[in-house]
């Protein structure tokens, strides 16, 4: 999946004080002010284009709507594309202020990446995933943006399109993966539950009319057929067949993925590089902190020769230290106090107590993916909106030894590392700040790179600021931690790009990578359905951890963290490299 991603702080740059996008400057050019209306009229055309988008944003107006993808669509697309490209080509570039350049390179790629998306990768065939209802729907019921009853109503005119939808994701479907398929089959089933006794309940209190209430009722029983008919076409007419086509694009469609969705200074290969030397600075850092931590948790027992050997050893006690397998999110959910109060204690950056963050178990509808956290962010439009922490439970069906397994990967150590990852001051305070731009932009077409290397480079801010005791076993773990974003990279090109097997993936995330083996392999099985993303963490770290050092060095003493995170957080999520030329110019 694409990603897409309170009052003002005092910040050194003047254009960050304003929620407007509109140019405050006086001085600002004719050419900036008629870009400026162009962006605002463009963005509100967009949500049209694309109402559940919208409706991810907080933006509600379309909440009614659904788009049906069909050909038709497709054609309306290519025109919305076509007519903005062309807007886009009557604004020079080197005319428009800095900030402005940067909304307009955005607005090009976004633009550029929707047709080679439709046109060239076309996973609207091969990915049975891209349709899920439920998932649209389930939003706007859990939302608050509207009183009940409003929000009903459009769910109601929204699902009575649900059986021109599904079918035309059936005439869609050609040559698919089979790997995508049985993830439309499970996110599907999960998507069934949207429209089961919460609903219903929901529509018997509201305040509808007993007509509107019974028009609903039947609408909701034929989006269930509806919903129903595409599991049993998936099951019945899609994986009992033999037309898949490989999960894996190969490289030239993987470049040019990599080039539009991450948006690096860097390409695809030089990325793949650079992982390669962290991954020999990562098992040297390993090998002495483990070294150190033997004589410790190993006690009488023979130092092994092979470092690889001794490190595993010494994470095999560390790891033995976790949370039960029926209180993990619970175990997640005590965790955020205490890193707020860190963040705030060491003035790491200004953080918005107003904003709620809300740690839940991850609906059904999005699970199945491979990832066990996430963090769904309200929009610029709505940003007094809850923003949850998805935390997956572990699955009834899990045997004790996968449970033992997946818990000993977020031992108490990691998941502290993942809680910052995910919620403060990670994901959810970096979108927190996004929300806030002056441009709405850099908020609306958010940059997966910026925002899961902001994450990641969260993680390293913490642990430098003190954040556990600069224990060896905290670094130790997290040294493992980065690992993992450092091989994503690998392992994400190696898949998609040199057909490596599950067993040399599997052998290289248990080996060099520490991992568990449930681990491991849930790895594989989420690089088979996404391609690039896993690209992004390590790609986006890289590059912000050089922009601080670079503002670090210009500094000297000067230099501020906190000065610099909230610098690089008022820009929106856009792109690093983007938010490097803005940071260094003079």
């Amino acid at each position: 999946m694409k990603l897409r991603y309170l009052p003002l702080l005092g910040l050194a740059f003047s254009a960050c004080t304003s929620n407007s996008t509109k140019t405050t400057n006086p001085a600002a050019s004719a050419t900036d002010a008629r870009f400026d209306r162009f962006k605002d009229q463009f963005i509100l055309d967009f949500w049209r284009q694309n109402p559940d988008y919208a409706s991810s944003q907080g933006f509600h107006k379309y909440d009614s709507l659904l788009a049906i993808p069909d050909a038709a669509q497709r054609r309306s697309d290519a025109a919305f594309v076509s007519k903005n490209l062309g807007a886009l080509a009557g604004f020079p570039i080197d005319s428009l202020s800095p900030t402005n350049q940067i909304d307009w390179r955005l607005l090009n790629n976004e633009l550029r990446s929707q047709r080679w998306y439709t046109d060239t990768l076309r996973s609207w065939q091969w990915n049975p995933a891209n349709y899920n209802l439920g998932a649209s729907v389930g939003d706007l019921l859990n939302g608050r943006h509207y009183p009940l009853a409003r929000r009903l109503r459009n769910i109601s005119d929204k699902i009575a399109q649900a059986p021109a939808y599904y079918a035309a994701a059936k005439a869609n479907i050609t040559g698919p993966t089979r790997e995508h398929a049985e993830l439309a089959v499970q996110q599907n089933e999960g998507g069934l539950a949207v429209f089961g006794p919460a609903l219903a309940d929901s529509v018997r209190k509201s305040d509808l009319s007993d007509a509107e209430k019974q028009l609903l009722t039947q609408r909701i029983a034929g989006a269930q057929k509806a919903v129903q008919g595409y599991i049993d076409f998936l099951k019945a007419d899609v994986l009992t067949g033999k037309d898949f086509r490989s999960f894996r694009i190969g490289k030239a469609l993987f470049d040019r993925k990599f080039a539009l969705d991450i948006q690096s200074r860097y390409s695809a290969e030089e990325v793949f590089q650079l992982a390669q030397q962290r991954k020999a600075y990562l098992l040297r850092d390993m090998g002495r902190r483990a070294a150190r931590l033997f004589p410790r948790y190993c006690a009488g027992q023979p130092v092994p020769k092979d470092t690889l050997q001794l490190i595993r050893q010494v994470i095999d006690k560390l790891t033995l230290k976790h949370a039960p397998s029926d209180g993990f999110v619970d175990a997640v959910k005590r965790q955020i106090p205490t890193l707020t109060k860190f963040v705030n204690d060491h003035k790491l950056l200004t953080q918005d107590p107003s904003k709620p963050l809300v740690v839940r178990e991850t609906p059904l509808y999005m699970r199945g993916s491979g990832a066990g956290a996430s963090v769904s962010a309200p929009g610029p439009y709505d940003v007094k909106a809850n923003t949850y922490y998805n935390v997956e439970p572990l699955p009834p069906t899990w045997t004790a030894q996968q449970a033992e397994s997946y818990l000993r990967e977020y031992n108490d150590y990691t998941l502290q590392i993942l809680n910052i990852h995910e919620a403060i001051p990670g994901h959810y305070t970096q979108l927190v700040y996004a929300n806030r731009s002056p441009s709405r932009v850099k908020s609306i077409f958010g940059n997966g790179a910026m925002i899961e290397g902001w994450a990641v480079y969260a993680e390293q801010m913490m642990l430098e600021a003190g954040y556990g005791n600069n224990s060896d076993e905290m670094w130790l773990l997290w040294d493992k931690w980065n690992m993992r974003s450092t091989l994503n990279a690998v392992v994400d090109n190696l898949i998609q790009t040199k057909s490596a097997s599950e067993k040399d993936v599997v052998a290289l995330l248990t080996s060099a990578g520490f991992q568990e083996e449930a681990e491991a392999r849930n790895k594989w099985h989420r690089a088979t359905l996404s391609q690039v993303q896993l690209s992004s963490y390590f790609t986006g770290y890289t590059e912000i951890v050089a922009l601080r050092n670079e503002v670090k060095q210009r500094d000297g003493e000067r230099f501020s963290v906190k000065n610099f995170n909230e610098q690089f957080l008022s820009f929106g999520s856009a792109p690093v490299k983007y938010i490097r030329d803005l940071m260094l110019r003079r």
